[in-house]
């Protein structure tokens, strides 16, 4: 794990000051014993890294999902004063605004009679894989008010119903979305793709609600046993992708005018305040609403689909939450004993407000907000609840999923697709995909367990078990 590391409860380990030159604060990850064989020495390293830059408030932070990324660990949180600290396209990642949302709906397992023709459904119904483009053939104004506008737009343009935007994480939209810094070549990669799934990782997922662990959270949740739910996961696609790709440049450039030493270029950054760091927050939170606005559209055709072979309304479906868990935002923490307001990065982590917090909708004040951890295929997912807790050590922050163990070109070395789709079968979850490399590189022993990264993360009690969700169909990228 590397010289210094210590141990400081059960689950949480603390990487010192001089553990690298030049950090400025104490990095503090969240792991149990079985979790620690997966735990890469290059993750830890890169958490180090992050503690050296400039403005750091507290600690750089890892979740039990930790694992090695681009710059900054995936897993990875990290808040920055607004006056003195920077912003860094390396905390966020590549795919701004993948994140998660959950569709409750009235039906119950028992319902599902003819469910190889809903996966398949679902399959026709949302553009899915490498590349996939939309039906939906935007104008230049309809995409600069999706970037400005997020979730809203889409319900506006009949993708939704209202009640939606209450439940995603900044009401679907982040404030600070500054169109001009997005690129005409991430608008060209922006405009085919809205309503589409992707690839990789995400996924739409027919699921079992299989357990409740907090039947009062769950029940204002709009869960309960036995019903079938939706997962859809998924992000900023092409366009997310440019926008970093773009503003790395530019920031690299920024890193050496500021005179910032960095002991990794991957974590180029700027000034919070700079031009430069403007800029890149700015085409950052345009991406992100992007990304909403995506999942939205996603969410109709979900709908639709099960409208139509159900004979259930739409409006039985509600929305539980959306959550981001690529993002950096701009939010008010308690640091030694003041409140301040900082830059929260989170790069494969996510927001775990508590009970009160004055961004979450009236009726969280009591539970905190809802979190979403999905399972990698053929594992559970669960929804929780954020924690006081989790306010006080980690900036309202949790894990994000399962945390990859594999790189996709080794899974395709070890597995076959046809034999984890078959395996699968055998335990009675449909899969369905654009090829078998694709199952493969997703294979469940990719992943740290689910079951056991969420443990650790109610055990710290930076989030709270609300309920347990078992997949019976996936729709992989």
């Amino acid at each position: 794990m590397g010289d210094g590391v210590k141990r400081i409860t059960d689950y949480e380990w603390e990487v010192p000051v001089g553990f690298t030159p030049g950090m400025r604060v104490p990095g503090r990850f969240f792991l149990s014993e079985a979790l620690r064989k997966s735990l890469e020495s290059g993750a830890i390293q890169q958490l180090a890294n992050v503690a050296t830059m400039p403005g750091i408030v507290k600690y750089a932070l890892a979740m039990p999902d930790i694992h090695w990324g681009y710059g900054f660990p995936i897993g990875g949180v990290a808040a920055f004063d607004i006056s003195t600290g920077v912003i860094s396209p390396g905390g966020v990642g590549f795919d701004i605004n993948c994140g998660v949302r959950l569709l409750a709906t009235p039906l119950s397992v028992q319902d599902l009679k003819n469910r190889r023709e809903l996966v398949e459904r679902l399959y026709q119904a949302v553009p899915t894989g490498v590349g996939a483009k939309a039906d939906l053939r935007l104008s230049g104004r309809e995409l600069e008010e999706m970037m400005l506008a997020g979730a809203r737009w889409a319900v506006d343009h009949g993708y939704g119903v209202p009640g939606d935007i209450a439940r995603c994480e900044e009401q679907g939209a982040m404030k600070g979305a500054d169109t001009a810094s997005v690129s005409q070549k991430a608008r060209q990669r922006g405009f085919p793709q809205s309503g589409t799934l992707g690839s990789g990782n995400h996924f739409l997922e027919i699921q079992e609600v299989k357990e409740i662990y907090d039947q009062k959270a769950a029940s204002l949740f709009g869960v309960s046993r036995g019903q079938v739910a939706v997962m859809i996961h998924c992000g900023s696609r092409g366009l997310g992708h440019q926008v970093c790709t773009d503003h790395l440049r530019n920031l690299e450039a920024a890193t050496k005018k500021y005179g910032i030493q960095l002991p990794d270029r991957q974590l180029a950054c700027a000034p919070i305040t700079s031009p430069e760091g403007k800029a890149y927050f700015g085409g950052m939170a345009a991406a992100a609403n992007y990304a909403w606005a995506n999942r939205q559209m996603i969410t109709d055709m979900t709908r639709k689909v099960l409208v139509k072979l159900y004979g259930i309304k739409y409006e039985q479906m509600p929305l539980v939450y959306d959550v981001a868990h690529n993002v950096a935002k701009m939010e008010v923490h308690r640091v030694d004993g003041k409140e301040v307001q900082v830059c929260v990065h989170r790069k494969g982590a996510t927001r775990a407000f508590g009970p009160g917090s004055p961004d979450l909708p009236s009726e969280f004040a009591e539970t905190g907000q809802p979190v979403i951890i999905p399972g990698s295929m053929g594992t559970p997912s669960f929804l929780l609840c954020g924690t006081a807790i989790a306010m006080e050590k980690t900036f309202g922050s949790t894990c994000h999923g399962a945390g990859r163990v594999t790189s996709r070109t080794q899974a395709k070395k070890d597995v076959r697709g046809r034999d984890i789709r078959d395996q699968l079968a055998r335990e009675g979850i449909i899969v369905r995909a654009p090829s078998e490399a694709s199952i493969a590189e997703e294979a469940p022993q990719v992943y740290k367990p689910s079951e056991e990264v969420v443990r650790v993360v109610d055990a710290l009690g930076i989030s709270r078990l609300v309920a347990k969700l078992v997949p019976l169909g996936v729709i992989k990228g």
